[in-house]
């Protein structure tokens, strides 16, 4: 088949790529004129494990082509999927001016049926809106269609290729079956395409990201408890997620969640939820928790380095909300850097990908060093903020030759609390005891 993508985001470049790999031929549309042509040399655009791959296998294939002429790719393409951001306004309901945008773009230049896909998180009732903006443009036929994503930053290739299901909201049987089509390679795979109406659709990925938040949350408030109480959120971790009703995934503790779409997803259901005059009591607290979550080894820190962070100096070990990605959007790094620097501390991070974003976001607010050791020359203690797998079996005798202080703070549990204990290190975790040196 013959698809647009509008937008070539993380998502719409990662759904662009593998319809292409399915075997469709693809025209990937932005506004971007450098990165359209930063595409067409053959560069992604975007840090994703293994879509480079995927990208050149398809360029040379010649299955997809990038183009900023929306009207380009509406002559020829039957199926227009938007994959437009949605990022949230102040009051958190999501913003979806793109998406509006670019329907009037539709409605002008489409000249036969098509099929347009919300990719996009959007809330409910979005492909109503859609459907509206585009038919007082045109009086060509075309359904409007929702198809929300699942994709994890990190695993996005792999999560394209083998969902757990397809999302299709519409209630269009000439939609549906050219959804079907689409995804035929994957259905052929045993993978449930699901159909459903729009505004069920709209709804399902908003409930799926924010339920995965509470469960995120929840976990890390019984990690705040084991810690009054002398538990081990560890074990604690095991037993409940042999439990089949519960599983085991989104039960690890830190310091809260962060990137792109947990945090709009929740604020933007909870947005949704009071202009319906309801109140989404579990998600607001969520937030709270969350919110203080990401900065809980501040105090911990002060404390140890005498109840004054003025002057000293703290080494971060990672500035992506999590590993595999160089996004640091809504980052725990981020609240850690604003709250440390506040009480008088300067700050030196590493991370493999994304200290270029941090850079761009924050400038010279803290320092950055090319090497995970090289920045902890001088530093008074370590704090571990992403799980990269770099950090997760560090040389010691290393850390604590160039630290002032043999302290780590990790606030993604990444290290045995024995090994720990047995090298002299003081180490603070999440939900665990804390290791003293021994005297």
């Amino acid at each position: 088949m013959n698809i647009a993508i509008v937008g070539t985001g993380y998502v719409g470049l990662v759904t662009g790529t593998c319809l292409a790999d399915f075997g469709n031929h693809v025209i990937c549309v932005d506004i971007d004129e450098k990165k359209v042509e930063m595409m067409r040399e053959g560069h992604v655009p975007i840090y994703e494990p293994g879509l480079e791959e995927v990208f050149l296998r398809n360029i040379k294939a010649n299955r997809i082509e990038f183009t900023t002429n929306i009207k380009d790719a509406l002559d020829v393409c039957d199926v227009v999927f938007l994959a437009l951001p949605t990022p949230p306004g102040e009051d958190g309901s999501a913003d979806l001016s793109y998406v509006i945008g670019v329907a009037n773009q539709i409605g002008e230049l489409m000249t036969s049926y098509k099929v347009i896909v919300n990719k996009s998180t959007v809330p409910v009732g979005t492909a109503d809106k859609v459907h509206e903006v585009i038919a007082s443009k045109t009086t060509i036929k075309f359904d409007v269609v929702s198809n929300p994503e699942f994709l994890r930053e990190g695993y996005a290739v792999q999560d394209f290729m083998k969902p757990s299901r397809v999302v299709v909201g519409t209630s269009s049987q000439k939609a549906l079956d050219m959804m079907n089509r689409i995804y035929k390679p994957l259905t052929e795979a045993g993978i449930p395409v699901i159909a459903m109406d729009e505004k069920s659709s709209e709804l399902t990925k908003y409930a799926a990201n924010s339920f995965l938040a509470t469960k995120i949350t929840f976990m890390n408030e019984v990690a705040n408890f084991c810690e009054l109480v002398g538990a081990d959120v560890d074990k604690v971790r095991l037993g409940m997620g042999s439990d089949d009703r519960i599983g085991n995934r989104f039960l690890f503790p830190g310091i809260g969640y962060g990137g792109s779409c947990f945090p709009k997803d929740v604020k933007a259901l909870v947005k949704s939820g009071k202009q319906e005059n309801y109140q989404f009591k579990v998600l607001e607290a969520v937030e709270e928790v969350n919110q203080t979550q990401k900065v809980i080894l501040v105090p911990a820190i002060k404390e140890y380095l005498g109840g004054s962070l003025q002057g000293k100096k703290i080494a971060m070990w990672g500035l992506a909300f999590k590993e595999n990605t160089d996004d640091i959007r809504e980052a725990s790094s981020l609240d850690m850097i604003e709250e440390l620097t506040n009480q008088g501390a300067s700050v030196i991070a590493y991370d493999s990908a994304a200290m270029p974003n941090v850079k761009r976001a924050i400038g010279d607010k803290i320092e950055y060093g090319d090497d995970m050791y090289e920045i902890l020359n001088d530093a008074d203690v370590l704090l571990v903020v992403t799980e990269w797998s770099e950090f997760r079996n560090p040389k010691y005798e290393v850390i604590a030759e160039k630290l002032k202080n043999k302290a780590i703070f990790d606030g993604r549990n990444l290290y045995d609390l024995e090994v720990l204990e047995e090298k002299g290190f003081f180490y603070k975790s999440i939900g665990r005891k804390t290791v003293l040196p021994s005297t």
